[in-house]
């Protein structure tokens, strides 16, 4: 898929939950860019595990920012003071009131959003809100905290990805996303060597442990300071369990819901209640 080929450009946005400054968003954003037209908006500041939250009780600022000498012309960037969320919504309130984004991107997220750290993400809250709004949405990930990271698998394999996902012929643009889903893809933090390819995975089964260090400031008052643990509770080792497969030096695609319904269960309080 190439930009110059599409019959109409594709109108891409992409957040993050690192902020405008993160090396991750801007490099999506130059991946992105040779798929349509990019529009960043992100956080001003990190928001790392502000999962879904709003900001309610106190106004937004919304600016743009002046682009890089080197950024590609078809990407704008712009920041909010407030969530992943916060940006999504304002996005679409400000810039996309015409017509939606045809893919929301979040990302690239310096830290792997696997297992239990999905459900706290915010890189894919604003996934969840795209796919609220019935638009295909993907969150990249590294399994890596650092601000330095070689970016290189991310793209080689996300253009994989977005290749298979994205087509566009006489009929239209076609993204395989199926309305109220959105995609979590994590990606190691290896050479693309020695990455074993892509796998589809399920939510790895995890939680956090041992998640607060007790300390005392100077004036001998406590606080608590999150740290955390993640304890894996697959124990097969053959899993597939996202976790599992992305230590095991593949990338991973998980599709997620918005609609979070157990339906087996919901089936069987009906037969015992009804």
């Amino acid at each position: 898929m190439n930009f110059d080929t599409m019959n109409r450009p594709m109108e891409i946005l992409i957040t993050n939950d690192d902020g405008i400054q993160a090396r991750g968003i801007r490099t999506l954003a130059q991946l992105m860019s040779h798929y349509g037209n990019v529009t960043v908006v992100a956080p001003k500041y990190g928001q790392s595990g502000k999962g879904t939250a709003l900001t309610m009780d106190e106004p937004l600022r919304f600016s743009p920012v002046p682009n890089d000498p080197d950024t590609a012309p078809n990407i704008r960037f712009f920041w909010v003071e407030g969530s992943p969320v916060d940006c999504v919504k304002m996005a679409i309130f400000e810039l996309f009131q015409d017509r939606l984004p045809d893919l929301l991107m979040s990302g690239i997220n310096h830290g792997t959003n696997s297992s239990a750290a999905s459900v706290y993400s915010g890189t894919l809250g604003a996934c969840q809100e795209g796919a609220l709004y019935d638009i295909p949405s993907i969150g990249f990930s590294i399994d890596s905290h650092s601000p330095n990271v070689d970016f290189s698998a991310v793209t080689h394999f996300g253009k994989i990805i977005l290749d298979r996902l994205i087509r566009q012929d006489e009929t239209g643009l076609h993204i395989d996303i199926k309305p109220g889903t959105y995609l979590n893809v994590n990606f190691p933090k290896l050479p693309i060597d020695q990455i074993k390819g892509i796998r589809l995975a399920r939510q790895g089964r995890g939680q956090w442990i041992q998640e607060f260090d007790k300390r005392q400031d100077p004036h001998g008052r406590t606080y608590y300071w999150m740290c955390g643990l993640f304890q894996s509770l697959e124990t097969d080792p053959a899993a597939d369990g996202d976790h599992v497969l992305l230590q095991d030096n593949w990338v991973t695609l998980v599709p997620h819901r918005i609609d979070n319904t157990d339906y087996a269960e919901l089936e069987r309080y009906r037969k015992q209640w009804e």
